[in-house]
């Protein structure tokens, strides 16, 4: 697998994981007790932390993208192994 190839594949387990990481942690006002400015939503976060999200997704992200790279050097799980149709093996 080429380096290119695998830092693409980063990019996409990056992104998924930033929007997984997303909730996690996150007060509203009314659970963190504090007072709403007007006209704001009531699932707003009251105290976004967005660089705590930034370093939990790059984690994850490194496992996620380790853990592909390492089965498709292993050969861990292939395509033959999934049997999507239910059809017998050969």
């Amino acid at each position: 697998m080429q380096l290119t190839s695998i830092i693409a594949i980063y990019g996409l387990f990056w992104v998924m994981s930033a929007f997984l990481m997303l909730p996690f942690g996150v007060k509203t006002a009314d659970e963190a007790g504090i007072e709403k400015v007007p006209g704001q939503a009531d699932s707003a976060p009251a105290n976004f932390r967005g660089w705590r999200v930034v370093w939990r997704a790059t984690i994850l992200a490194a496992v996620l993208c380790g853990l592909f790279v390492a089965n498709y050097v292993q050969e861990w799980v292939v395509l033959e192994d999934i049997n999507l149709f239910g059809q017998p093996p050969e």
